[in-house]
């Protein structure tokens, strides 16, 4: 049994943080959920409003937050390119201007804080499949920048702020994760295939199809955030987080169409700019750290995936 913490996650309507806010409810803590609804749903945590332990509050990390936790989660910040691109100053300001906030209120409290980083900080990577010791290939003023190297200068906030003030931090490289909560609109992969799978619509691939991803179900990742939390402090990271099962782009379509038995035909349209033609974890050090590696397979986390948007589209809410 965990002790009772105060927990801050931010960001923690949207997919991963919905899910995470209900893993630390069920382990006893109390939760205080910080979002700002840009691109997530009230409805992510609808079912935890009833919970004494959880608290939700209106609020944008870009300004400074006073209030008194014992821990901090910082996945504030949009994370697929349709909601980032939409307004790239603002995603910038949350990158850096959010971590620059929460890791503030951390240094008043003396608490510990978590970065949720990314894969992204890799860019579209020369070296594969992708270790924490390698320092990326990213664009620095393309349209994908302001999320890739927002991300980058909040690992470099957070290292600054671990060595100049002794502050305990974790930082955790996500890579694609998948699962129920998913935005229906949010432009990544499975939803898009799944959505497009469910109505019978063309499966909208960009480029050839042939660029490799690795996919995580989202239960997996929440546990690895919540192992290298609990981590020892000497155990900062960067650790990756993700499924080094690697997959083309055609091949999930394929799957999506089998899995859902749907008619929907494949259709090519050109890739967007910096576009990564591959991405796959090295978990090595998540497996050495943390003694965590992903359980869920591809298949049975898709099959989740696909019921839990069923039921959205079944509600008209997809």
């Amino acid at each position: 049994m965990h002790l009772r913490k105060r927990v801050l996650v931010t960001g923690g309507s949207g997919f991963l943080g919905s899910h995470l806010c209900a893993r630390l409810l069920d382990e006893g803590h109390e939760v205080l959920c910080v979002d700002n609804f840009f691109s997530s749903a009230r409805a992510n945590v609808g079912e935890l409003m009833d919970n004494n332990r959880f608290e939700l509050l209106r609020h944008d990390v870009t300004f400074p937050l006073f209030v008194e936790v014992d821990e901090i989660y910082n996945l504030a910040c949009p994370a697929s390119p349709i909601h980032y691109q939409h307004d790239p100053v603002q995603t910038i300001k949350t990158c850096v201007h959010g971590a620059i906030n929460m890791l503030g209120l951390a240094k008043r409290l003396r608490a510990k804080i978590f970065q949720a980083s990314t894969s992204e900080v890799y860019g579209d990577p020369d070296v594969h499949p992708q270790p924490e010791s390698y320092w990326g290939h990213v664009n620095p003023n393309g349209i994908r920048a302001c999320y890739d190297e927002g991300k980058r200068c909040a690992e470099s906030l957070f290292f600054s702020y671990w060595r100049q003030s002794g502050l305990k931090i974790k930082v955790g490289r996500i890579f694609n994760t998948y699962g129920p909560k998913m935005h229906p609109n949010d432009g990544r992969v499975v939803s898009n295939f799944i959505v497009q799978a469910l109505k019978g619509e063309p499966i909208t691939i960009y480029g050839d199809g042939s660029q490799t991803r690795s996919f995580c179900y989202v239960d997996d990742l929440i546990e690895c955030m919540r192992r290298l939390m609990d981590s020892p402090d000497e155990v900062t990271g960067p650790v990756n987080m993700g499924n080094p099962g690697e997959f083309t782009i055609r091949e999930l379509a394929e799957k999506v169409v089998a899995l859902t038995g749907s008619r929907s035909k494949i259709s090519y349209e050109p890739l967007p700019g910096d576009d990564p033609k591959q991405r796959r974890p090295d978990i090595g050090l998540a497996r050495e750290l943390l003694g965590w590696e992903p359980k869920v397979a591809l298949d049975e986390g898709l099959k989740k995936t696909i019921a839990y948007f069923e039921g959205q589209l079944a509600a008209g809410l997809a």
